[in-house]
């Protein structure tokens, strides 16, 4: 079998997935919506009952595509991480972009106790967005400066770790000075969420996940020559210093950006790189970046629409699910493979 056929077909199946789980995902819900009535929304033709349009307009339409952004982004830095660092458990949370995100949500929410409070405007989910923008800036500032005084990649994995560790303990400072309910607010922005989006800030995180990924182009060349090192890839003629900033700027924009609108989300990004290169079958980043921004989608619409309990006016936390459901499959896959393309 021609292998490029075999992916050709592969990726037209996981689109039909996609294009399927989508139109799934907006039809249920605490309401169920049937899909005549979801497309009649879509092109403003008559519906059965005129709420399910601003249901399906207003509310689910962009919570599924937050979805695919949020699958999809953090796919990709987790490809990208385990790939420089050549390091198969590590994720897109591994700089400390994702704490440096959540330090300047909880100085927001829960500083208010030392600064003097924070009125209900302040903490709305637009500021809460912008104070996990400029953390997670802050320590993308901190790493990159840090990789550029070090030269061994693992270095600037420790370097991430550290900032985390730092950024926690801060946190953990602010919430023992904080009362109940600045705690119980913190607590629910960190359980993530894909459905607080407007359609004002969904176009940002549009623009700013676009520029994020059109970095890409850059280095999916050099990113096949460092799977077997750095001393290799530098014999190719790659620019490790180039090469390892333009990651880490992609990483971090994509994961600063997720985590300021939708809040930390874990286990995606470990895990779609593994699922995708079982499926694919091979380590070519031509074929695996497309692939996980794919099965990334898939995934986060599956995991919302199950986070949504359809009929159902209960919804669970999505990073409960992502786990929960997701890495027994992982585990599964693995044991039944037993290899890891790194």
């Amino acid at each position: 079998m021609n292998p490029q056929k075999s992916y050709k077909t592969t990726f037209f199946l996981l689109l039909i997935l996609l294009v399927v789980f989508f139109f799934l995902n907006i039809s249920l819900g605490s309401v169920s919506i049937p899909f005549k009535d979801v497309f009649s929304s879509f092109f403003d033709d008559a519906v059965n009952k005129e709420p399910w349009r601003t249901i399906v307009i207003n509310y689910r339409l962009p919570k599924a595509i937050t979805a695919i952004l949020v699958g999809a982004g953090l796919s990709i830095s987790g490809l990208l991480m385990q790939t420089l660092f050549r390091n198969p458990l590590a994720g897109p949370f591994v700089l400390g972009i994702s704490s440096g995100a959540s330090l300047g949500v909880a100085i927001l929410i829960l500083g208010a106790s030392l600064i003097g409070g924070i009125s209900a405007f302040e903490t709305s989910s637009f500021s809460m967005a912008i104070a996990a923008s400029l953390g997670a800036f802050l320590v993308l500032s901190a790493v990159l400066i840090a990789a550029n005084k070090v030269r061994n990649t693992m270095s600037i994995l420790i370097i991430g770790l550290m900032f985390g560790s730092i950024t926690s303990a801060i946190i953990s400072v602010l919430a023992y000075f904080s009362s109940a309910e600045q705690l119980q607010q913190f607590i629910f922005w960190g359980f993530g969420s894909l459905g607080n989006l407007s359609w004002n800030e969904l176009k940002i995180f549009g623009f700013i996940f676009i520029l994020g990924v059109s970095l890409l182009i850059f280095i999916i060349k050099p990113l096949n020559s460092m799977l077997l090192g750095e001393n290799y890839a530098k014999s190719m003629g790659v620019n490790i210093k180039k090469t390892r900033n333009i990651v880490l700027i992609i990483t971090s924009i994509l994961t600063g950006v997720i985590t300021a609108f939708s809040g930390p989300i874990a286990f995606v990004g470990l895990a779609v790189p593994h699922l995708t290169k079982l499926i694919f079958n091979t380590s070519n980043h031509k074929i695996l970046l497309p692939a996980v921004t794919i099965v990334g989608a898939i995934l986060m619409l599956v995991a919302d629409m199950i986070a949504q309990l359809p009929t159902s006016e209960y919804t669970l936390p999505i990073n409960a699910i992502t786990s929960l459901f997701g890495a027994p499959i992982v585990i599964w896959l693995l044991i039944r493979k037993r290899k890891i393309f790194i």
